[in-house]
């Protein structure tokens, strides 16, 4: 550490709150665009597919990916700022 008084208990509601951001982004896209709204996301297509099928196949993953990307590098910054890297 470089001089700073850790707060570990911030630094954890932090990464709870960075979590719980990203699940709902997921949930949002997977359950609400791949499911709930199904209907009427088909009367679009993406790479001849309908929409709403292609989010339940293919949209939740390349999110879910991203997600992933999204987290580690939020997570360094917060590394940084709670001076536990």
């Amino acid at each position: 550490m470089s001089g700073k008084q850790a707060n570990p208990e911030g630094y954890w509601r932090a990464n709870l709150r960075l979590l719980g951001q990203l699940m709902l982004v997921w949930f949002f896209v997977s359950f609400g665009l791949g499911i709930l709204l199904v209907e009427p996301l088909n009367s679009f297509r993406i790479g001849g597919f309908p929409l709403g099928f292609w989010f339940a196949q293919q949209g939740s993953i390349f999110v879910f990916i991203v997600l992933v990307w999204v987290y580690a590098r939020r997570m360094d910054r917060l590394d940084r700022e709670h001076d536990v890297d």
